[in-house]
């Protein structure tokens, strides 16, 4: 069933088997050749024919792969699985003596019971160009425990379309093995303009195109769509349309094994057409394809730290991803792949696909590396090192979960975590909740979340109640029978894997759901519509008119990862009263004061947080006072200090401190609108005593604070300095403004007669700018030298006022007459 080309023909890799095979007497080589070279099915067995030493490890990326590429060993062998060629993946194992075929995950476990893999003698990755997770953590571990335990394991990275180099030197600066050509030669076909332009979407377009295929070219037919969804999409395009003997299947990961072993089978008559995933890319043949049509589309997981959250997206294929779908075409026989995509639009691909560690949820991870003895990866040899946010978002989780301990090692509870083959957040579900007694209940909602959805059909969104999924394994709800087959298969094994609890208590289905994703515990928002805070502080909507969203609490299982608004996939309800005692150690109490801008006063609250969550809030009473000054003062910031009551002279005030700061004293306080509001807590509060709304800011003491700022060394000097007013020879006091550069009085001419020097402020010693006024007080003259003014220009002012105002004195020699605020008496 696997297999590069027909039985009896020559692989194109059979020619570099022998410098593989003496490459490896180093201790490991890379192979890179290219699809269809034969690399899975003949390299076990030329080196099992070579006598390598110990058991050869091969590790698949897919468990349909693992099981094909076992049966195909096997039957050059002239045998079954079972002989001298077995598979492990998880829940199915067949023992084999000499090679055996894992899923990446299963060589992670072998290396945390048995670091220095006994009985292993090379251990292969094959098709390590898809760079999955557990495939790049596979051979960090590998390298470091054949450094350290087992310098006599080779270890030998297989690989189509990735760039050797730097895997080579990764393993040591191993030697680079390379095969030449295909089975057969493949014509790729490009659209001459792009799908878009024409289809109103990619399903109409990739069933247009298979249509064409069938009637221009023979043999089998594989279809490359990003998702199940499109799968299902393009085959009701398709029906009714096939020519007659065309038999339509569909592979993807959701299909039980007998569903995908038919697709790996040859037909007893007919045409075949696959819809598939990428699960077909790599180490799979499928017998008669000699056409692809490839959508050009990829679906990739893209997790973000910030919100825990993981969204799928879909993306234009790579280059090298395209280069292993051609490959599909020309395993059997000369073969066409029509790409949906101009030719033209080819530069513009990616060269390979990201690897997923650069984008995945992180937490298995770290557990695995927590377990391993490591707390950060950067010891380890990673071809692409885990991002750091991520890995540091990782490691809080599992801190939270109490997988990892406040010195930052692994705990009991962590390695028991990670002796379940679930995520360590389901891991966590399963092993609380077995001890509350509800262990089977955690089986059944982990194999739920990590399974196919039982109610997901074509063409309609099934409700977010996980509970009538749970109906649908207990047999009291229609379902997809597979699904729910496969689901109850995965449960049971959970449960047999878990301890045994001691709870006889039970817990409800949301409390338990709860155990596994504490931080989306959502609780209902205002409103009629069904929005809701969820405990990491992000927000939350269910599909409108989905019967849930009236729940007060709910737990979501699955988000679309929109990280503005995600919607809830899957969840569950679960009720205050639970959540209160299941995380009781998780609640804290928290008062609060702060200023509300609806309400324009201080609100001071206790509240009870789960979270970001709110269960309890009511009026806290005994709030200090210094802390709703505090929160007064935050909301004085926002009104602006012309809440404040300001008088003429507290702002004359403030005028001449800010004049005096750029004139010879900077180290005044700040009195400008900007200083005060930045230093307010530090002048203003303590003086908000007793006040908490936006009305009792006219009753502070405004003055007392300003005072307070300026302090008795300020006042005295400003007032030696910066008057707030000087004294005409009459006695009248003058006030002075600082509003302006140059500080200005005014007066009535008279009052200044006699006066022969002029006032002067500032350390600077700054003349006023004196504004002299008529006896009807308009202004005649502006002058920052008196004694000047007397000389020179008065005699022109008395010639023009003396007639006007005759009544009022104009003496001759004004710096010798006496000042006055009288008239002449009547008569003189």
């Amino acid at each position: 069933m696997t297999g590069e080309a027909p039985r009896g023909a020559l692989l194109p890799i059979e020619p570099v088997l022998p410098a593989l095979v003496a490459a490896l007497e180093g201790g490991a080589a890379v192979l890179q050749a290219p699809p269809g070279a034969g690399k899975t099915t003949r390299v076990p067995l030329a080196l099992l024919e070579a006598g390598v030493p110990g058991r050869i490890l091969m590790l698949e990326p897919r468990r349909v792969a693992a099981r094909a590429a076992a049966e195909r060993l096997a039957e050059a062998l002239g045998e079954r699985p079972g002989g001298r060629v077995g598979y492990r993946m998880r829940g199915e194992a067949v023992a084999g003596a000499r090679i055996e075929v894992v899923t990446e995950g299963i060589l992670t476990r072998m290396l945390q019971s048995a670091p220095d893999l006994p009985g292993i003698g090379c251990v292969i990755f094959d098709e390590f160009h898809e760079r999955s997770l557990q495939a790049d953590l596979g051979l960090a571990l590998t390298l470091e425990a054949r450094g350290a335990l087992r310098p006599d394991l080779k270890v030998l990275v297989m690989s189509a379309t990735l760039d050797a180099g730097p895997v080579a030197t990764l393993i040591g600066d191993a030697p680079v093995v390379t095969a030449e050509g295909r089975a057969y030669p493949v014509e790729i076909i490009w659209l001459d303009r792009p799908w878009s332009a024409g289809a109103a979407r990619l399903e109409d377009a990739v069933a247009s195109v298979v249509l064409t295929a069938l009637g221009e070219s023979e043999g089998g037919v594989l279809v490359f769509l990003p998702g199940q969804g499109e799968i299902g999409r393009v085959a009701a395009r398709l029906g009714g349309r096939l020519p007659a003997g065309v038999v339509l299947q569909t592979l993807h990961g959701g299909l039980p094994f007998a569903a995908q072993r038919a697709v790996l089978a040859p037909l007893a008559e007919g045409r075949r057409l696959v819809l598939s995933t990428a699960i077909a890319e790599t180490s799979l043949t499928i017998p008669d394809v000699r056409v692809v049509v490839d959508a050009g589309r990829a679906r990739r997981a893209r997790y973000d730290p910030g919100s825990g959250m993981t969204r799928l997206v879909t993306e234009r294929v790579s280059r090298a991803e395209a280069v292993q779908r051609q490959g599909r075409a020309g395993r059997v026989a000369p073969g066409r792949c029509y790409r949906l995509w101009t030719k033209g639009e080819e530069g513009a691909l990616p060269l390979h696909p990201p690897p997923e560690i650069a984008s995945a949820d992180l937490a298995p991870l770290a557990l695995e590396l927590a377990v391993w003895g490591a707390d950060a990866p950067d010891g380890l040899a990673f071809l692409t090192p885990p991002p750091a946010p991520a890995f540091a978002e990782a490691r809080a989780l599992l801190t939270s979960l109490d997988a990892i301990g406040p010195d930052g090692r692994i705990t009991g509870h962590g390695k028991a975590l990670a002796a379940l083959p679930v995520h360590p957040r389901l891991g966590h579900m399963l092993l609380v909740a077995t001890a509350h007694g509800s262990g089977a209940l955690a089986a059944d909602l982990a194999a739920l979340v990590e399974g196919r959805d039982p109610l997901r059909g074509e063409g309609r969104r099934p409700p977010v109640d996980l509970a009538l999924r749970l109906a649908a394994l207990r047999g009291t709800r229609a379902a997809d029978p597979a699904a729910v087959a496969a689901i109850r298969t995965e449960a049971k094994r959970l449960r047999a894997l878990a301890p045994k609890g001691t709870g006889t208590g039970g817990l409800s289905p949301g409390a338990v759901l709860s155990l596994a994703f504490p931080d989306r515990i959502g609780q209902r928002r205002p409103g009629s519509a069904s929005r809701y805070l969820l405990g990491n502080g992000k927000g939350a909507v269910l599909p409108a008119e989905d019967e849930l969203g009236t729940a007060p609490f709910i737990v979501a299982a699955d988000l679309d990862g929109d990280l503005r608004e995600a919607t809830v996939r899957l969840a569950l309800p679960v009720t205050e009263g639970d959540l209160r005692e299941l995380h009781a150690a998780e609640l804290r109490h928290e008062t609060v004061c702060e200023w509300s801008r609806r309400e324009k006063a201080v609100i001071a609250r206790e509240r009870l947080r789960l979270g970001a969550l709110t269960l309890e809030d009511r009026q806290w009473r005994e709030a200090p006072p210094e802390a709703v000054a505090l929160a007064l003062g935050a909301g004085l910031r926002e009104l602006g200090l012309g809440a404040l009551p300001w008088t003429p002279a507290l702002r004359r005030l403030a005028g001449r401190v800010e004049w005096l700061r750029r004139h010879g004293a900077p180290d005044l306080p700040d009195f400008s609108d900007d200083g005060l509001l930045a230093e307010l807590d530090d002048w203003l509060v303590p003086w908000l005593a007793g006040f908490a709304r936006a009305a009792d800011l006219g009753r502070v003491d405004l003055a007392g604070a300003l005072d307070a700022r300026l302090g008795h060394d300020g006042r005295q000097r400003l007032d030696r300095l910066a008057p707030a007013s000087v004294r005409a020879p009459t006695g009248t006091t003058l006030p002075v403004d600082y509003s302006d550069d140059a500080p200005r009085v005014s007066v009535r001419l008279q009052e200044l007669f006699g006066m022969t020097e002029h006032p002067t402020v500032g350390p600077e010693r700054i003349p006023l700018v004196i504004e002299l006024l008529s006896p009807a007080q308009r202004p005649v003259q502006t002058t920052a030298d008196l004694p000047g003014f007397w000389r020179t220009s008065y005699a022109d002012v008395r010639r023009d006022l003396r007639g006007r105002y005759p009544r009022h004195p104009w003496p001759e020699d004004p710096a010798a007459a006496e000042a006055t605020r009288r008239v002449k008496p009547r008569g003189t």
